[in-house]
């Protein structure tokens, strides 16, 4: 049976545990944040303001901190647009320049040209400054598009990605040497104190009053080993098993068990979201892996009509890897990778 009335004993606003969730009184990066503010200020002058580069590994807050700034950004200069891109969903040029048009000029402003030139050359003809957050940018195919963002005058990108050099390794070597003057801005996974206070806020704005104790949520903190995200989901699978029993609180089986299915259900919602040329990968290496990069190559190219390029397959892979879905072994030639232990396997 549903038991709604049940579920509004524990929880206060299930909103608060979704990824786009970005609380007012945001803590944990302010010295990452400071950073970011330092270097968009000029915008508030009409000025020109440099690049970012948020980098880290997953569940370290890059996204949420980008989403708190824009919104700071936004109320302090209504004349500045901001735009955010998902590059898991757009990941070809033509999709990112056509999600900024769409966002700053409006759905209409496609019907003028589909062309990836015109988007390019549209591009250049926005004249209210504009700050673009290219999110997950290592899930780009074409990555050359952060180029054409640097070279538009009235914007300025953001980039969000794993790693640097995983966006830029393949770049030529002009576009590499302009990119480099984007600020760095590194994410380090969270230490178990920080990881409390983040969970302590969710809590307290996501959950009724009193249904979970300071230990339990030092609990989850230290069980996520410094990722936010898995803490999170760790958090929310808790109060959902207090819901499921019928418990007035949340008590420490609720934490065991969530603690153990966080991990792995957040895992899962990552292979739901690979693309096709990622899924196959992914499913060649739960049938067959270990393989070597080579190895990977050659079986995916013969399973796909459309297949990507070699530079593109090995940036699935090393994407794959870190969102805990592969494990690498060895070096350099004798480099294989296999599926994650703990990784769903595929239906």
């Amino acid at each position: 049976m549903l038991r709604g009335s049940h579920r509004d004993a524990i929880f206060a606003d299930s909103a608060v545990f979704r990824a786009q969730w970005v609380p007012s009184d945001f803590r944990a990066r302010d010295a990452q944040l400071d950073a970011m503010a330092t270097a968009l200020e000029p915008l508030l002058a009409g000025d020109p303001a440099p690049g970012l580069f948020l980098a880290g590994p997953t569940g370290t807050g890059k996204t949420s901190s980008s989403r708190y700034l824009l919104e700071k950004l936004a109320a302090q200069a209504t004349a500045v647009e901001t735009v955010t891109v998902n590059c898991w969903s757009n990941h070809s040029r033509y999709r990112v320049l056509a999600r900024i048009i769409e966002a700053v000029e409006g759905p209409g402003a496609l019907a003028r040209d589909h062309a990836t030139a015109a988007l390019q050359d549209a591009l250049e003809t926005i004249e209210s400054p504009t700050v673009v957050v290219l999110d997950e940018a290592d899930q780009l195919d074409e990555p050359e598009v952060i180029y054409d963002l640097y070279e538009a005058p009235a914007v300025a990108v953001i980039v969000t990605a794993n790693t640097k050099a995983g966006v830029l390794v393949d770049l030529d070597e002009r576009i590499q040497s302009r990119l480099r003057t984007f600020v760095d801005v590194q994410f380090d996974r969270y230490a178990a104190g920080a990881l409390e206070a983040i969970l302590e806020q969710r809590a307290r704005h996501g959950l009724q009053p009193a249904v979970i104790g300071e230990a339990q949520i030092a609990d989850l903190a230290r069980a996520a080993n410094g990722n936010a995200r898995d803490a999170i989901a760790a958090l929310e699978g808790a109060a959902q098993r207090a819901v499921e029993d019928g418990a007035e609180r949340i008590d420490d089986a609720h934490v065991a068990t969530a603690i153990e299915g966080a991990g792995r259900d957040v895992r899962q919602a990552t292979v739901e979201r690979l693309n096709d040329h990622q899924r196959a990968i992914y499913e060649l290496l739960a049938a067959a892996g270990p393989l070597s990069p080579g190895a990977i190559y050659e079986q995916y190219q013969e399973q796909m009509a459309d297949p990507r390029s070699r530079r593109t397959v090995r940036k699935y892979v090393r994407k794959l890897e870190q969102y805990d879905l592969l494990v690498v072994s060895g070096q350099s030639q004798s480099r294989e990778y296999r599926l994650d232990p703990a990784a769903p396997r595929p239906d």
